[in-house]
């Protein structure tokens, strides 16, 4: 079998890049170890930039995204018992964030992928990339007990944290960076209405919570826990109550409880690789960065690999020529490092810290206290939460 682009990985990242090369007339496969009911199975979150609508557009599956996405115009902060509303369609001449479950927008790839005759091959095993440090690279893999080989000019890495692709250059000089935080998010999704509108970051001395939505009928809750804790201890109930005590009065009495229809904890940390391209393999989204969800650019730094990898891709095979794919790193990672930053400092801003002590929450509410009376601090906020250009 051959193709010209094999893609490793059916998340977000593969689905949206294979839609773009079937688009523009370029062949591609896509690979996965599991199955769609397994991706599917998933719950991850979907606060969508602007530069993520526009590539679903351009994908040409964003159709039930525009019907049943909330779009929001800002977001706030609570702390000391008070809120500050963060407006980022003000404050960045008209830019606004998409609220859409990443379920839900890979199940939308997924049938615009088979709609438009693309190959995806499921429960594919043992998928390894080989000698893409030379001219002739190919990928092989294991189905219903016979082993397959699909030969290619590029790979595309898109296959997560755990996948194959970033260990296979392990060996190749690339360098790891990596910072793992003291405690985890406990987060639960139930069908009840939100307690706001918008999203709700609250850092509070029990610790840190966020207020977050699916839609106008399913919420979306997190707390901070320790490092320690597991999903068993919390019953609903127990959850619900410390998520009402880390909100202020006014807003904690609005929240409507139910049953948990999912309930889990999530260890947070800020990784990133470099480089991301290894002769003919190049590593995208969740392959070659993590970022704490606090400032919500997981899925959206993939969209942004994914823009800058398509656009030498398409020169690569339209003009014969490699300039965008020697510069696809660099400017990945220009913008990777700066959302990391901001993930992280937001992460930094809105946690208690148990090695911090009183200087550090104090630290922490002076910053917030000038966040909420600096229009500059918050058009920077503003700028960073709804997507830096690509």
């Amino acid at each position: 079998m051959r193709t010209q682009v094999a893609i490793i990985g059916s998340g977000p990242s593969g689905l949206m890049l294979g839609q773009l090369l079937t688009n523009a007339g370029i062949d591609n496969i896509i690979l996965d170890r599991v199955d769609r009911d397994y991706i599917l199975g998933r719950i991850r979150a979907g606060v969508l930039e602007q530069g993520m609508v526009d590539l679903m557009d351009r994908t040409g599956a964003g159709a039930r995204m525009h019907k049943e996405g909330l779009p929001h115009d800002g977001f706030s902060l609570s702390f000391s018992g008070r809120m500050t509303r963060i407006d980022m369609n003000k404050l960045t001449g008209g830019k606004r964030v998409m609220v859409y479950g990443q379920t839900e927008l890979t199940a939308d790839l997924m049938d615009h992928r088979a709609a438009t005759g693309g190959v995806t091959i499921y429960n594919a095993s043992g998928v390894t990339p080989h000698d893409f440090d030379g001219d002739s690279p190919y990928v092989t893999y294991e189905k219903d007990g016979v082993t397959h080989r699909i030969d290619c000019d590029l790979i595309a890495g898109c296959d997560g944290f755990h996948g194959v692709c970033r260990a296979s250059v392990q060996d190749k000089g690339v360098q790891n960076f990596e910072k793992v935080y003291p405690f985890g998010w406990l987060g639960l999704l139930a069908d009840v209405p939100p307690v706001h509108h918008e999203l709700i970051y609250a850092n509070h001395e029990r610790g840190f919570a966020l207020c977050s939505q699916r839609s106008k009928e399913r919420s979306r809750y997190y707390v901070q826990v320790p490092l320690s804790d597991e999903v068993e201890g919390w019953s609903d109930d127990a959850f619900w109550d410390e998520l009402r005590a880390r909100l202020p009065a006014d807003v904690a009495e609005k929240v409507v409880t139910g049953p948990s229809i999912e309930k889990s904890i999530a260890p947070l940390r800020s990784f990133v690789a470099e480089p991301l391209r290894f002769g003919r393999l190049f590593l995208v989204g969740d392959a070659a960065h993590i970022v704490p969800p606090t400032g919500a650019k997981g899925l959206n730094l993939a969209a942004s690999d994914v823009h800058y990898l398509f656009e030498g891709l398409q020169e690569f095979y339209s003009d014969k020529k490699w300039s965008g794919l020697d510069v696809y790193s660099e400017r990945a990672l220009r913008r990777i490092w700066k959302a990391e930053r901001f993930s992280w400092s937001m992460t930094m801003l809105m946690h208690r810290f148990p090695d911090e002590g009183a200087f550090g929450q104090k630290v922490q509410e002076s910053e917030l206290d000038y966040l909420s009376s600096s229009t500059a601090a918050q058009t920077a906020m503003a700028e960073n939460y709804v997507g830096l250009p690509y």
